[in-house]
């Protein structure tokens, strides 16, 4: 994977997690759902991202001719 894709899969991978996060913050609710929540998705996101590093997820290339 080249340096572009990656930097692209981060950034599209950022901002799905930041819009999950948002989201989670507009449900009316409490304050430990919220919590439990923020918890879940912020574990998700480190196994993604080290998944990602260590070659677990495949992602296709981008390729430009």
């Amino acid at each position: 994977m080249d340096i572009i894709s990656l930097l692209v899969t981060l950034l599209v991978i950022g901002l799905i997690l930041w819009l999950v996060l948002w989201a989670i913050d507009q449900i009316p609710g409490f304050a430990p759902f919220r919590a439990v929540a923020r918890a879940i998705v912020a574990i998700i996101a480190i196994i993604m991202l080290l998944s990602l590093l260590f070659g677990g997820i495949s992602v296709p290339m981008f390729r430009v001719r």
